[in-house]
């Protein structure tokens, strides 16, 4: 008989027999890892779901879900919060079945505002969808050159300036330079940046599967850095950010494909550009270098609206916020800011 279970985050042996199976699913993703329940429940403070489907001591699915509690922004059940990846990774259409039925009885003892599986298939084409995000994934071929020939001609030639300008790439062993140009870099776009211990606990978390690449000028100082997951085959440039001086030295190009070039050197198969938001400049610039976009499905089990949420920067009603926060000094700013971003997952 197949039963679904809880995963305990004490449990370390079942949290590895966890993650043995979404290392094994072509469907599971980094975010399904077992680790991000203690960053959800340790950094941010939000309860954890983690369900599985075992039958006869096999993991036959798992599904990941944070509960978000606010009350700015409403309750949610979601797989998962602060990911853009996430939902159902089941071998058997039983286990699926029974793993999301599970999560939709959670979500209505909890009492949430809605459920929301982050998916790249649609699975509930009777659910509301969210359609203002895609992604981006592209091969990485086997030649360092090949490489830079595959990317658009104008996008190369600003790689090739940026090489010009003698910038250098560099490994950081922690999250100083990283979230110090993250932090600006968010405050000058007018939102709220995520806690320092965050990017600390990636770091702790995920090991060798977390890195930090920051972009050096020729005088030293640090003008571009990102924070990348590594899984499987894949390379997932996650966090950025940028000086002001990074676009007159074309930093953040070099950061991308220096990025793509150690990667290359890692055999690793798959750049996965990450998700941007439709007609943002983000998305303009992953076109730029030769990247589809390929659609997500954010579904939605609408509990007590008729609509789904959208807490995000596009939203007209959060304009004068945005405007208000990039005049706050930053030192405040860094200060309330997880107390904020907590809330929207």
């Amino acid at each position: 008989m197949l039963t679904i279970k809880r995963l305990d985050r004490n449990d370390k042996a079942t949290a590895a027999r966890w993650d043995a199976f979404v290392q094994a699913r072509p469907e599971a993703t980094f975010f399904h890892l077992a680790a991000w329940q203690r960053i959800l429940e340790d950094v941010f403070h939000h309860p954890s779901v983690y369900l599985y489907a075992e039958r006869d001591g096999e993991i036959e699915g798992v599904l990941p879900l944070g509960h978000v509690r606010s009350l700015l922004f409403g309750k949610s059940l979601s797989s998962l919060p602060f990911a853009v990846y996430g939902g159902v990774a089941a071998r058997t259409p039983e286990a699926a079945t029974q793993l999301e039925t599970a999560a939709q009885d959670m979500a209505r003892k909890l009492g949430v505002d809605h459920l929301e599986f982050r998916c790249m298939r649609p699975h509930h084409p009777e659910w509301p969808t969210q359609d203002l995000y895609v992604t981006f994934r592209k091969e990485i071929l086997p030649d360092e050159e090949a490489n830079m020939q595959a990317i658009p001609r104008k996008q190369r030639a600003m790689v090739r300036k940026s090489i010009k300008n003698g910038l250098r790439s560099e490994i950081d062993a922690d999250v100083e330079r990283f979230f110090a140009l993250y932090a600006d870099n968010v405050h000058r776009h007018g939102t709220p940046a995520l806690p320092k211990r965050y990017f600390e606990a990636l770091l702790q978390a995920f090991g060798q599967n977390c890195e930090v690449l920051t972009v050096v000028a020729p005088d030293g100082n640090p003008i571009s850095s990102v924070l990348s997951f590594y899984f499987r085959d894949e390379v997932l440039p996650y966090y950025a950010g940028d000086a002001l001086s990074a676009r007159e030295l074309a930093g953040n190009d070099f950061k991308y494909w220096e990025l793509m070039r150690r990667a290359c050197t890692r055999g690793i198969r798959v750049f996965d550009y990450g998700r941007s938001k439709q007609g943002t400049g983000s998305y303009s610039f992953k076109k730029n270098w030769g990247f589809e976009p390929t659609p997500l499905y954010y579904e939605y089990c609408l509990y007590k609206h008729d609509t789904i949420p959208q807490n995000n920067p596009n939203n007209a009603k959060y304009r004068l916020f945005i405007e208000a926060w990039r005049r706050m000094p930053i030192g405040l700013a860094n200060w309330l800011g997880p107390h904020i971003v907590r809330n929207l997952g």
